[in-house]
């Protein structure tokens, strides 16, 4: 099978991330909703993609056996419904979508019963779109003050799909305005030192995200296109 479409592809997004990155490391998450499995454990096993994200719950499950898992984090980035969390809670490192605390409590529960600690993002609805999930910005900092009552979650930092703009400018203006929310949530009001996981950015629009700080992006179009 010629994957040279693969090579090509994630050696132009590498470089292009690394070009507005300044120095900075940004993790390139494969977003793989449209991807074949040999694709994927391709790109993990010659190209050096240790990050995937997966949108839906039945596709995940539904290849999980055939994915090569050695050195591979499994990221959950789609909308999580609670009665699907424990097919879940034991196969994926980090959880991108995490927007109410009905949905936190369930996090949890699985997690405990399984003997883990899950590393989440609360997603932030950063364009207040009424069709797109995530907590609106002035909610974020009470949920994520909530979460500290969990013993097996971790917050590890904020996710957000910007709208979808015709001027790619305009995604810095959302991607900025997440960015200054973030920072003072993490470091101003919960008072944590360490840098968070800022998950922004897709195939449209992750050098605008790098550019406002972005420490990981999500990209699946742009690296499976043929």
């Amino acid at each position: 099978m010629d994957y040279s479409y693969l090579d090509k592809n994630i050696c132009e997004v590498r470089s292009a991330i690394d070009a507005v990155s300044d120095g900075r490391e940004v993790v390139m998450l494969a977003a793989v909703k449209s991807a074949e499995v040999d694709e994927i454990n391709y790109i993990h096993r010659h190209l050096g993609v240790n990050d995937i994200g997966e949108n839906r719950v039945q596709q995940l499950l539904s290849r999980y056996d055939a994915l090569d898992k050695d050195g591979l984090n499994i990221h959950f980035i789609g909308h999580l419904q609670t009665n699907k969390v424990k097919y879940i809670i034991d196969k994926v490192s980090l959880i991108h979508s995490l927007d109410s605390e009905r949905l936190a409590k369930e996090i949890d529960s699985q997690a405990k019963k399984h003997g883990i600690v899950m590393s989440v993002l609360v997603e932030i609805n950063s364009g207040r779109e009424e069709n797109k999930d995530g907590i609106m910005p002035e909610e974020a900092l009470e949920l994520c003050r909530s979460l500290e009552k969990y013993d097996n979650i971790k917050l590890c930092g904020f996710m957000t799909m910007a709208p979808k703009c015709t001027d790619k400018n305009e995604y810095l203006g959302y991607f900025g305005e997440m960015r200054e929310l973030a920072l003072d949530i993490w470091h101003n009001k919960l008072g944590r030192t360490e840098k968070p996981i800022l998950s922004m950015g897709m195939s449209g629009s992750f050098e605008e995200a790098v550019k406002c700080g972005s420490t990981m992006v999500r990209v699946g179009s742009r690296l499976f296109v043929k």
